[in-house]
């Protein structure tokens, strides 16, 4: 059965906790749930991940990109958080695997503080997807079933 992978960075552990002024009362339970809901509509078993370590989300995209030159994935919904803004080993996992990638934040980091402006990520992303809250990841999903139709 093909898969989707759904990848979340630091701190999304706290989501439905942490400041949920920004990012909501929903829990990352709930949102692996509704995301389930999709990949079961969609035929796609699921790998919903979080991690608070660089490293491990390199070697999850890694192996996503493995999985998707097989066959056997779509590619990966990512929510890297702090990540985003940091990390040129993400850039470069996603550049050298060729995971397709769908760029996902909860909220509008544009109307955030500056240094969430820039995105190491956006450069390798097929699409991205921001400020429409929890929302946000089974569209993600969707849209990668759309990319996937068309490659």
């Amino acid at each position: 059965m093909t898969s989707a992978y759904v990848l979340n960075g630091p701190n999304l552990n706290l989501l439905g906790k942490r400041e949920p002024e920004i990012y909501g009362k929903t829990t990352l339970a709930d949102v692996e749930r509704s995301c389930l809901e999709v990949a079961n509509e969609l035929g796609w078993d699921l790998e919903f991940r979080q991690t608070n370590r660089e490293g491990e989300l390199v070697d999850w995209i890694q192996e996503a990109g493995q999985a998707q030159a097989a066959g056997d994935a779509v590619g990966v919904v990512l929510n890297a958080a702090a990540y985003t803004h940091t990390s040129v080993a993400l850039h470069d996992a996603i550049a050298g695997s060729g995971a397709r990638v769908i760029e996902l934040h909860i909220s509008n980091v544009h109307r955030r503080e500056s240094f969430r402006h820039l995105s190491y990520v956006s450069p390798v992303a097929a699409g991205i997807i921001v400020g429409l809250g929890v929302a946000g990841y089974p569209l993600a999903l969707r849209a990668l079933a759309d990319l996937s139709e068309r490659s």
